[in-house]
């Protein structure tokens, strides 16, 4: 009872915040500069993470890429092409000391990251009978635990200069279950958990100068799931969630959501009884090619 009181005691301070959050939406954040910033993209060679290159590259930012296949040469070489400077390994996010060691090559040769994007990701499109253990393993190792070695090779710098960036790439699947991406849901759940604790940790370490973005999209058109589609709406573009993405760093937004509308997902999901949602998300209409062991079995 005692909270409860203490809850209604912080009301007028909702009004005005509220009305302070409707007002901004009007008004144009400033973009801050990113020119000769150090920043370290994984999986950046192919889909988001070598569009999100272009861009900073654009911006004349330092790159430095990461991806588990050589063709993260095609991403340093078009880079170096837009006028930055453009740094390319071969490194395995799945493997934590790959992660620790090509850090420390990257501290000693090119200096201190101080933007750090986790994208690299991998997904698995099948029931949980169909999920190899090794499948579930690798997509916990990259999607999740990549982000905590990641973060933990760069950010005390970024600590000490109280100055730096760190940026999640997770997914609308980190907010809402959906079936045959078991594994693949529960590592999003778990990096939009780590991107929310990492910034409410700064905060209480007084590291304000760090910001943290977590971006949450829908399907994007990368071929990684097969033939998605939804009531929510058409899927995207990687250009378009790469634009997003970029004015959301760029502006220090901590959370994006792509579309807008997913964002009320993780209202509804809430408040709402569990017997409308059941309705909802069959408006909602969430399919893709998937591999269903369970069925396999039974026959």
């Amino acid at each position: 009872m005692k909270f409860f009181l203490q809850c209604l005691q912080l009301l007028p301070l909702l009004i005005i915040f509220t009305l302070e959050s409707l007002l901004k939406l009007f008004i144009p954040k400033k973009r801050k500069s990113v020119t000769g910033e150090i920043v370290l993209i994984t999986g950046a060679g192919h889909g988001i993470g070598r569009l999100t290159a272009y861009e900073f590259a654009k911006l004349k930012s330092t790159l430095v890429l990461w991806d588990i296949n050589k063709g993260i040469e095609d991403t340093a070489a078009e880079c170096k092409r837009l006028g930055a400077k453009a740094y390319a390994f071969v490194v395995d996010c799945s493997n934590r000391e790959d992660i620790y060691s090509s850090a420390k090559k990257v501290k000693e040769e090119i200096g201190d990251v101080s933007i750090l994007v986790n994208n690299a990701g991998v997904v698995y499109t099948s029931d949980l009978f169909a999920t190899q253990d090794t499948q579930i393993e690798k997509t916990f190792e990259v999607n999740v635990l990549a982000h905590f070695w990641t973060t933990k090779a760069f950010l005390p710098v970024m600590m000490e200069n109280n100055h730096g960036h760190i940026v999640t790439l997770a997914s609308a699947a980190g907010h809402t279950g959906v079936p045959f991406l078991l594994a693949y849901c529960s590592s999003k759940f778990a990096a939009v958990g780590f991107h929310k604790a990492l910034t409410e940790e700064l905060a209480a370490l007084e590291r304000t100068g760090i910001k943290t973005t977590c971006v949450c999209p829908n399907f994007i058109n990368t071929g990684f799931i097969k033939n998605p589609s939804t009531a929510l709406g058409p899927t995207l573009e990687p250009e378009e969630v790469v634009k997003k993405l970029m004015n959301g760093i760029l502006t220090e937004q901590k959370m994006i959501f792509i579309p807008f509308s997913v964002s009320f997902l993780t209202v509804v999901e809430k408040i709402l009884p569990e017997r409308f949602l059941v309705f909802l998300k069959r408006m909602i209409n969430v399919n893709f090619d998937a591999v269903i062991g369970y069925k396999t079995k039974e026959q």
